[in-house]
């Protein structure tokens, strides 16, 4: 590699280096603490032959983790329930990583830059590869040593890193693809992400209905299922990733060198009339602009509530033991053998996402900064108040439509099972979700004024952390302290418990305050690029 090259490569790497941290320390903790959770839940084996009993052929818990191969093992259960999520995340960071460093330049106008130097297109595109390559690496060493360090063999659990990393390059390829045919940076960020929400579902029907199991070799994600890390474990599949990726990134380089710097395989044409619908103000602009993001979230979100709606009322046949369900406290799985009980403790999930909806309109306006869109709009008779308070106000009217449609959408899918879950109460499950989202809100928009090149970083890493230590925090017996820092453990799981009005009044005004004190640095703070 030539120096040009390996200099790009050093800031490719560079650039995503908050991010690929902030995977890393998720990956790490978030093994170490499955494995020492289930050691100190199920240390017996009676135990654990009545957790797989329970929990093994749950259709509702494959949902979100899979098919399960060995649960009367560490290992086994190590690699159902982190390998299953932790392959989403994996798979997510990879599309971001291959947008990031083969579109986001080009949309800022930094790589005919680039190409006009030392270093040509091929060049160009591996020199990313390598710098995504150096991320992946990071991603599994972080797996790798929270599983050694839970004390797991380290055969075992170099495997099981590999397994979990493994569809990293099919995503990156999907990426990669996604970022050649786009036009821009934003849909094939959407391209990307709309693939990964297919992959998930095409898992999730092979993994809870019958006779459809063979879907899950038709998904990335049913993959790793099939290497069985802990449980007769299957090399052999890593050549069907490994395959795939080879393919998508080799279509993507014949794209790269022969289309248009700045421009998409497919051209974006507007051949629609002009209009001037939703212009007439900053906040209906940013509507116009961000209506397509907040249609697919609306869709993903309410779809995926009516699903755990349908399934809700399977849990009740569910036979779990006194001192299993004392046990399954620890794991944050309290109440769920009723449906009420099932969709609080899934509604925990939802307060998770309308939060990183709100880290998202975070990201809208700090992209709308660092590509000087703001700096014109400001150029006109806009003021910087009207500006950021007509974002945050759109930010929170999106947010509540999420969490109602979603609350709606689950206690149909709960009825059209008979499972008999009040509306009332479900609708009050979804409006649970708002506190904690306009906490995370308000804290990320007074990042964005303070700070506004680290404010995405500061946004998703806070919202994500404080998930996470609410999900393993008492696993790993943290004191009680710590738990307390997690807004999520101030949140009471509706409709199977009451809603605490207490914290939500004050998560509410610390997002006020926070979103008052943001106004007003904004106001006074000069405008940043990329």
């Amino acid at each position: 590699m030539s120096g040009a090259s390996a200099a790009f490569a050093r800031r490719t790497l560079a650039e995503s280096r908050t991010r690929t941290i902030s995977f890393a320390l998720l990956f790490a903790f978030a093994t170490a603490a499955n494995v020492v959770g289930y050691r100190k839940t199920y240390p017996t084996v009676v135990e654990r032959l009545q957790f797989a009993a329970s929990f093994g052929a749950n259709k509702s818990v494959r949902l979100f983790y899979g098919v399960p191969h060995n649960l009367l093992t560490v290992g086994g259960y190590t690699a159902w329930r982190a390998g299953g999520m932790l392959s989403i995340f994996a798979a997510m960071w990879g599309v971001l990583a291959a947008v990031r460093a083969m579109r986001a330049e080009e949309d800022a106008g930094r790589q005919e830059l680039v190409l006009a130097g030392g270093i040509g297109r091929g060049a160009a595109f591996v020199a990313a590869l390598i710098a995504i390559g150096a991320g992946m690496a990071t991603l599994w060493l972080a797996a790798f040593a929270g599983l050694v360090v839970a004390r797991l063999p380290a055969g075992g659990s170099a495997y099981l890193a590999l397994a979990v990393v493994a569809v990293v390059p099919v995503f990156v390829g999907v990426g990669a693809v996604a970022s050649q045919v786009a036009p821009n940076r934003r849909l094939a960020l959407g391209i990307g992400s709309g693939v990964l929400a297919v992959a998930f579902v095409l898992r999730v029907v092979a993994d809870t209905s019958s006779g459809v199991e063979w879907l899950r070799w038709a998904t990335p994600l049913g993959w790793i299922e099939e290497l069985r890390a802990f449980a007769n474990p299957r090399p052999s599949v890593l050549l069907l990733p490994a395959a795939s990726a080879v393919l998508l990134l080799g279509l993507a380089a014949a794209i790269a060198l022969r289309r248009d710097v700045g421009a998409g395989l497919f051209h974006d044409h507007d051949s629609a009339p002009p209009s001037d619908r939703l212009l007439g103000s900053p906040t209906a602009q940013a509507l116009r602009s961000e209506r397509g993001m907040l249609v697919a979230w609306l869709l993903g979100m309410s779809g995926f509530a009516f699903v755990l709606g349908v399934i809700s009322d399977s849990v009740s046949s569910v036979d779990i033991s006194k001192n299993l369900q004392d046990q399954l406290k620890k794991l944050g799985l309290t109440s769920i053998t009723t449906p009420a009980g099932y969709l609080g403790f899934t509604f925990l999930f939802f307060i998770f996402a309308v939060s990183l909806f709100g880290c998202s309109q975070v990201a809208a306006a700090r992209r709308e900064e660092a590509d000087q869109q703001l700096e014109t709009l400001l150029a006109l008779p806009v003021g910087r108040r009207r500006w950021l308070t007509g974002r945050i106000v759109l930010a929170v009217a999106a947010a509540a439509v999420l969490s109602l449609v979603a609350g709606a959408l689950a206690w149909a899918g709960a009825a059209s099972q008979g499972a008999g879950v009040p509306f009332v109460g479900v609708l009050k499950a979804g409006a649970n979700c708002l506190p904690a989202a306009l906490l995370f809100l308000g804290l990320g928009i007074l990042a964005f004024a303070v700070r506004p090149r680290a404010s995405m970083s500061i946004a998703y890493g806070v919202t994500s952390l404080a998930f996470v230590w609410e999900l393993f925090g008492a696993i790993l017996g943290a004191p009680a302290w710590t738990l307390n820092l997690s807004p999520f453990h101030h949140i009471g799981l509706v409709p199977a418990q009451p809603f605490r009005a207490g914290a939500a009044a004050v998560m509410l005004a610390i997002a006020a305050v926070s979103g008052v004190a943001a106004v007003r640095i904004f106001e006074r703070r000069d405008l940043t690029g990329a």
